[in-house]
């Protein structure tokens, strides 16, 4: 789980979207960004909240919000999933893992009994000067954007 809490800079980081284009946090100064980790593409989870906020990234962008998804896939793999679904922003291809543990959202998970190491589902809101907003680590997938918004009382 994550010890990066609101208030906290927000780690700086580097990576290679579906495009194999550089992305870095420091590119989005000046807007406030949705930084999401999430598991693996095409999974029900990861594809609902995607697509949740997808469907309202107009509205997230005219509310000065840029996103950006990370997950351990590749960039094929993001090629494949951005295409399906049309996916409006970034999706960085973090295969290191290096973002994820930079911002405590690779750990220790548990299914069925068995012990493994994975992505913890979670998103931050980051200011437009690089300061930790929110932080979500029980992420409604099917309802992501609103349940965004209504914390950060955008609604």
């Amino acid at each position: 789980m994550t010890n990066l809490k609101e208030g906290d800079n927000a780690p700086e980081f580097t990576g290679l979207n579906q495009n194999e284009k550089e992305i870095k946090l420091s590119d989005f100064k000046g807007k406030k960004v949705i930084l999401y980790f999430y598991p693996k593409d095409n999974t029900p989870g990861c594809t609902a909240e995607s697509c949740n906020l997808n469907e309202n990234y107009d509205d997230l962008t005219k509310k000065g919000f840029e996103v950006i998804g990370v997950s351990p896939d590749k960039i094929s793999s993001h090629q494949k999933f951005a295409a399906k679904y049309n996916l409006a922003f970034n999706l960085i291809a973090d295969t290191e893992k290096e973002i994820l543990e930079a911002y405590g959202a690779w750990g220790e998970k548990k299914l069925y009994g068995k012990t493994y190491m994975g992505v913890l589902r979670t998103t931050f809101v980051i200011s437009e000067e690089g300061i930790i907003e929110k932080v979500f680590t029980k992420v409604k997938t099917k309802d992501h954007t609103n349940q965004i918004l209504s914390e950060m009382d955008l609604v």
